[in-house]
């Protein structure tokens, strides 16, 4: 992986792992939540992507259109998915198992879907970031799994993952071989999915704004930092990187989040989670030197 899309997927992560924290404070506001910083995103970005429109992105066919659709549609359930997620169990259970199942089927993807080349480093990297997350998921105890309690963030971060695998494997698609610019095509699925929340929204607007209120602050902090996230991750990939490392490589957010849940959400320590840390660490520098 060259040195620029590495610190592009180390800023993602960065981004990306600040913008999970912050929805966990808003988990229980629900849909309506999902639909207000997707607000905030169309409105903050609108001036980037019409400069981009205007110099760059002047080429338009109905496969560029469908691709944004599905992308949009994808995103959407991943969106409501992720907030479930985050109202029913442990953010560092759910988000660990998100973002490890995440690249695994990506990269998997990327190999027979994609005809991307395999390396001995890319597996490795990619088994180690897995094992890290099985070890912080269930503290260095696998029987965990199959404990009730445990399994409901199982589930729902497996399920995660496999959203987040199929929207990596179609935006990969639009920007490697559509070459759709990424804030143009970041944007678009963002408005594509809020617009879709719309309806939801406007049957009851009063209850919905008053399920807002005080969490204004947090939308638009998310409609900044999401959208950054991931399309930094757009940028690495239309710059040749294949997604096969990429996918892995940006779950340097998901050390970030565990982390952080462990000591600033008060969520349970223990030796597994910290080994696994350290087992995507390792992971990461595997997939850099690829």
């Amino acid at each position: 992986m060259s040195s620029s899309a590495l610190l592009f997927v180390i800023a993602a992560a960065i981004a990306h792992a600040s913008w999970n924290l912050l929805a966990k404070r808003a988990a229980h506001v629900g849909p309506t939540f999902v639909f207000a910083y997707g607000l905030c995103c169309t409105i903050l970005y609108a001036p980037w992507v019409l400069w981009v429109l205007v110099f760059e992105q002047n080429e338009w066919s109905w496969p560029i259109v469908g691709c944004i659709a599905l992308s949009g549609s994808v995103h959407l359930v991943y969106s409501l998915c992720l907030q479930r997620g985050y109202q029913l169990a442990d953010l560092s259970v759910v988000y660990p198992i998100a973002r490890g199942t995440g690249p695994l089927l990506a990269t998997v993807g990327a190999l027979l879907l994609l005809d991307e080349p395999a390396t001995v480093r890319g597996i490795s990297g990619m088994l180690c970031v897995v094992a890290g997350v099985l070890l912080i998921a269930t503290q260095g105890q696998l029987r965990r799994l199959l404990q009730p309690e445990a399994m409901v963030g199982v589930r729902w971060g497996a399920l995660i993952g496999a959203l987040i695998a199929a929207y990596t494997l179609v935006d990969a698609y639009g920007v490697k071989t559509l070459l759709i610019a990424p804030v143009v095509y970041d944007w678009a699925t963002c408005a594509t999915r809020t617009l879709l929340l719309l309806p939801n929204t406007a049957r009851q607007p009063r209850q919905a704004w008053a399920a807002m209120k005080g969490y204004w602050p947090l939308a638009w902090a998310i409609g900044v930092l999401s959208p950054m996230g991931y399309i930094l991750v757009l940028y690495a990939l239309r710059d040749g990187a294949p997604v096969s490392l990429v996918a892995p490589a940006r779950e340097m957010s998901m050390l970030l989040v565990t982390l952080a849940g462990l000591y600033l959400l008060r969520e349970p320590v223990g030796w597994g989670r910290l080994v696994g840390c350290g087992g995507i660490a390792v992971g990461v520098v595997l997939l850099a030197s690829s």
